[in-house]
């Protein structure tokens, strides 16, 4: 039986787990703390046992600090472990602020202000030829989207002509992950097609609520928080051309548009 572990049971890897098991996959996960669908991450016999004898291995755990925990207790297992695949969620982060340019696996990283992340990811590259290393965007689908900020009241629209988001519905990235199980290993961004303005996303979500648009302010006037800020000050469109060529993916959800009408129909409102 094809048995995948995931490290790291977060929303969009607990979504991979879903569609794996439906499929017929042993999925074992693993969390902070264990519960009915995961092993603690602490409980190092049962991890190690679990890299041992899984053949796919998924890490989504973020780096904490300067270090991968992953990476840091079990790399080594990892490394010589007999899995027929392994792959690790990263994020377009590592590429910093290209001023609006488009990226792609080419571009440099480390250049922004997630340096921790962006040596995870090129660990990861090095701990062994087969890893897939998926550079995610914002990422957005059922019950984390633009329209639970519209509903909640909390949706900004800021005054920043000229900034630019790429972004991607979690169902496009479990689908990604799927495609490369039978694809090369290296890294792969998977985003979207029509990377965008984050006010249109919230003018679309308003759209389809039938809510009115939020006020335009400014940065200052938004008060945000300290992590809010950081998203707005990078500024990118990320390609995902390599994906659809290696892998023969493409996104089910071209652009927001499709993407939050699709969360609108899981939610079962009407849209």
């Amino acid at each position: 039986m094809l048995h995948m572990l995931i490290l790291g049971m977060g929303y969009s890897a607990s979504r991979l787990a879903a569609r794996l098991r439906a499929e017929g996959w042993q999925v074992t996960g693993v969390r902070r703390s264990a519960d009915a669908q995961a092993i603690a991450f602490d409980d190092e016999p049962a991890v190690r046992a679990a890299i041992a004898g899984a053949t796919h291995i998924l890490s989504s755990v973020p780096p904490e600090g300067e270090e991968d925990p992953v990476l840091t207790r079990y790399g080594a297992a990892i490394a010589a472990a007999p899995a027929l695949w392994v792959g690790y969620l990263s994020s377009t982060g590592v590429y910093g602020d290209a001023a609006g340019a488009w990226v792609d696996e080419a571009s440099p990283v480390g250049q922004g202000r997630r340096t921790a992340r962006a040596r995870a990811d090129l660990a990861w590259g090095a701990l062994r030829p087969d890893v897939r290393r998926f550079r995610l965007p914002g990422i957005y689908g059922p019950g984390r989207s633009a329209l639970d900020r519209v509903r909640a009241g909390k949706a900004h629209r800021i005054a920043l002509p000229g900034q630019i988001f790429s972004r991607v519905h979690v169902d496009d990235i479990v689908g990604g992950i799927i495609a490369a199980f039978d694809g090369p290993p290296g890294a792969y961004n998977l985003a979207d097609d029509r990377p965008c303005a984050q006010n249109d996303v919230i003018a679309t979500a308003c759209e389809l609520l039938g809510q009115p648009l939020p006020p335009l302010l400014s940065l200052e006037q938004a008060d945000l928080s300290p992590q809010a800020l950081a998203f707005y000050a990078e500024n990118r469109r990320v390609a995902n051309g390599r994906a659809r060529r290696l892998l023969g993916w493409k996104p089910l959800y071209p652009t927001h548009v499709e993407g939050l009408r699709a969360c609108l129909v899981e939610e079962n409102q009407p849209c």
